[in-house]
C-alpha cells in the first residue's frame, strides 16, 4: 500500500484542483501526475506563455482575409474592369463606316463639271 502525504494549499485552490482532478481522473494522485509529466515531457514551464490561443489566431486570420478583399477589389476595379472594357471595345464585330477619301471626293465633282467649252467661232467659216 502506498503512503500518502500532506500538502497544504489554499482552500480556494485545493477546491479548484479537486473539481478538475473529479472531472478529469478517477483521483488526485492520477490528476497531479498527468499534470507533472505534461510539464516534463513538454518541456514547458507553467509559467511559460504558449502563444496565441485560437480566438487570436482566429481575429488575425479574419483580419488578414479582409485586407486580401480589399486588394482583389482594387485590383479589380483599378486593372481588370479597364482591361476587359477595352478588350471588348477592340473585339466588337461592327462594321467600320467606309468614308470616301478626300481626293476622291474633290476627283469626282471634278469630272461632273465641265471647266472648259469649245468657243465656236462663226466669222472664220467661208
Amino acid at each position: 500500500m502506498d503512503t500518502f502525504i500532506g500538502i497544504r494549499f489554499k482552500k480556494e485552490t485545493a477546491k479548484r484542483f479537486q473539481e478538475f482532478s473529479r472531472t478529469h481522473f478517477k483521483t488526485h494522485t492520477e490528476a497531479m501526475e498527468a499534470i507533472l509529466d505534461f510539464f516534463f515531457y513538454n518541456e514547458i514551464s507553467p509559467k511559460e506563455n504558449l502563444g496565441p490561443t485560437g480566438r487570436t489566431i482566429e481575429a488575425k486570420l479574419l483580419k488578414r482575409i479582409n485586407a486580401v478583399i480589399a486588394i482583389m477589389r482594387d485590383v479589380e476595379k483599378t486593372q481588370t474592369k479597364p482591361t476587359v472594357a477595352m478588350l471588348q471595345s477592340l473585339f466588337e464585330m461592327e462594321e467600320p463606316k467606309k468614308k470616301p477619301l478626300i481626293l476622291e471626293k474633290k476627283f469626282t465633282e471634278e469630272k461632273k463639271e465641265v471647266r472648259f467649252r469649245e468657243k465656236r467661232n462663226n466669222s472664220n467659216q467661208l
